[in-house]
């Protein structure tokens, strides 16, 4: 549907500006804008859209391949690096 919506001349500079730093549409972005404002935010997966991960990062970099395996073992205490403590005695 078609209406028309007179917007402060700044606040349109910054909606056009955050839909291309996001590389979406304003349209996108007003859909998405008002749709929140409405309690009505999208989730992941309706209309066939996915969530691609990482959810951070460069947009624009090569993704990068992770498995559950990897990430388990970033998890697992053994790789969790703890600074030691200096013992104050041996202080000279």
């Amino acid at each position: 549907m078609r209406t028309t919506v007179e917007l402060p001349p700044q606040l349109m500079k910054q909606a056009k500006a955050r839909a291309a730093a996001k590389g979406e549409s304003l349209k996108t972005l007003l859909t998405r804008a008002v749709a929140t404002e409405l309690g009505r935010a999208r989730h992941p997966g309706e209309n066939g859209s996915r969530i691609e991960l990482p959810l951070f990062g460069d947009l624009k970099a090569k993704p990068i391949d992770i498995s559950n395996e990897d990430i388990a073992r970033a998890l697992t205490a053994q790789d969790i690096v703890r600074p030691r403590r200096r013992d104050r005695r041996s202080k000279k």
